[in-house]
């Protein structure tokens, strides 16, 4: 039997039947539901909980970035954050660069 058959859901002589036709759009209706629920809307959500937490950055919360940094905010403005790091040196760091709060994930671990 040729795999190209039994992809397409063709009929062995070659002929389609309405029957035929109409299994291949649910089977394709499934497949865009599956990468819908399993790919794409877990995505959104995670995009929705990033922004939240960006916009919910306040002075004194003690930050890591994406690159490994350790500080405390300083000071947050529309789309960057200073930060002090140790040694009272201060870093201006795009809010999109933080990746956590060490108070949330202390509590989280307890």
């Amino acid at each position: 039997m040729n795999v190209l058959n039994i992809l397409l859901f063709a009929s062995p002589n070659g002929q389609q039947g309405s029957g035929s036709t109409y299994s291949s759009f649910i089977f394709l209706g499934l497949i865009i539901l599956i990468f819908y629920f399993f790919m794409i809307r877990p995505q959104q959500k995670k995009n929705k909980e990033a922004q939240k937490f960006r916009a919910g950055l306040q002075k004194g919360d003690k930050i890591v970035t994406i690159g490994g940094l350790h500080g405390k905010i300083a000071e947050v403005q529309e789309n960057t954050v200073i930060i002090e790091t140790e040694g009272a040196n201060r870093i201006k760091v795009e809010k999109s660069a933080i990746a956590q709060n060490v108070a949330e994930v202390e509590q989280q671990a307890k």
